[in-house]
């Protein structure tokens, strides 16, 4: 054997899988360890799975978990915000998508994030004594052992190793995540799902989801939407390995129950996010559609309001700039039932809002929205109430 040729011989589409292995295990380290498990406590890991996962970061990146975890629940604490680590709202998307490395380095030199936001990471004798103060060192045993079994190809491959992070995690996820991508749920920041097939990114992709959710060990949402992070999480778990603490709220209809209760309060409440995806389809949707076949085609004006009204209705309010806004008024005041529709949309939303509401003023705040919607005379809006008052919360079962 020539050692110049590494341990291990491979034709070049051999060196191609060897390398996209070793970046998806590093990505799914980051997914199901620091995101999930760490940052978020949405699941438990055995001890020897967590450990694999830190000895492996600690060769493929030389993050520390203390510092990760604390800036990426800075982010969630600050979205959007002048504090956020890395919003591309406030660095502008090229910095972050570029150099979102550069701005997790710098946030992590920040002692009082770490200190407020890095509580319950590892604080064992391995990680203060060797991933922490030698974080470095791990990268570096990384390429020796890539030189020792590829040869002088194993530097490519720990130089793709090193840029997989910064690019897709630090760039991709903060920066397009917060940019561009498609949302099932209008939350108060800018996130979305950058595509529906977590695959590349271990389901990070879609991150939109996560932010409705943050603190579900799923990511996925729609029934369309693939999560390979949560495949991995469901075989461990499957395996004894991992304990599965959180997922999002399901939502279940029963047509015999047409009456508000406190279960309906709670479902409504730690569904609202499901419930207002589920009022833009059932009835903004339905009524947009009604109201532009209702719509004079000659009137160039009025039909460019309405046909742009559809999306800025559905758009969380806070997110839209003074421009939509004044268009929204306009495309409002234009049309009398679109307008209903949406002063129903947010005394729905306002339900949930309120502060130091007591279970019965909850449930009469509830039945006074079915009695309004109703009386609107609006077909959608009369059956949403139904479909209101027939909300469940299904059994959360974790590993479902």
């Amino acid at each position: 054997m020539n050692l110049m040729e590494g341990f291990v011989s491979l034709p070049w589409w051999g060196y191609v899988l060897v390398t996209l292995a070793l970046t998806h295990i590093t990505i799914a380290s980051v997914t199901i360890f620091l995101h999930r498990h760490q940052a978020h406590r949405a699941l438990d890991l055995h001890p020897v799975v967590s450990h694999f996962f830190r000895f492996w970061l600690w060769l493929t990146t030389g993050m520390v978990t203390k510092e990760w975890a604390a800036i990426h629940r800075k982010h969630h604490a600050k979205v959007e915000t002048a504090d956020d680590p890395h919003s591309p709202k406030v660095f502008g998307i090229r910095k972050v998508l570029l150099e979102g490395s550069e701005l997790y380095r710098a946030e992590a030199k920040n002692r009082e994030t770490l200190e407020k936001y890095g509580h319950g990471t590892p604080d064992d004798w391995i990680e203060r004594h060797v991933y922490t103060r030698h974080s470095g060192k791990g990268i570096a045993m990384m390429l020796l052992v890539n030189l020792l079994l590829f040869g002088p190809i194993g530097i490519t491959i720990w130089a793709v190793q090193m840029i997989w992070i910064p690019i897709f995690a630090a760039g991709v996820i903060n920066g397009i995540g917060h940019y561009w991508g498609y949302r099932n749920y209008e939350v108060t920041d800018a996130s979305t799902n950058i595509v529906p097939w977590g695959i590349l990114i271990g389901g990070e992709e879609l991150h939109n989801n996560h932010h409705t959710f943050a603190s579900s060990a799923k990511l996925s949402s729609k029934w369309w939407e693939f999560d390979i992070g949560w495949a991995y999480i469901r075989t461990l778990a499957s395996l004894g390995l991992a304990r599965i603490k959180k997922i999002p709220p399901q939502l279940t209809l029963d047509s015999a129950k047409q009456h508000i209760d406190l279960e309906t309060v709670r479902a409504v409440i730690q569904g609202r996010f499901k419930v207002m995806a589920e009022f833009a389809r059932v009835v903004m949707r339905s009524v947009h559609r009604e109201e532009m076949k209702k719509a004079d085609r000659s009137d160039r004006e009025t039909w460019r309001l309405l046909k742009r009204a559809r999306r800025l209705m559905v758009r969380e309010r806070a997110l839209l700039d003074d421009v939509s806004r004044r268009w929204l008024a306009k495309a409002l005041a234009h049309n009398p039932t679109l307008d209903t529709v949406y002063a129903m949309k947010e005394k729905l939303a306002h339900i949930w809002k309120r502060s130091a509401t007591t279970q019965d003023q909850l449930i009469q705040a509830l039945q006074d929205w079915c009695h309004e919607a109703e009386a609107t005379g609006i077909e959608a809006l009369r059956r949403f109430a139904q479909r209101l008052r027939s909300y469940s919360l299904a059994p959360n079962l974790a590993a479902a």
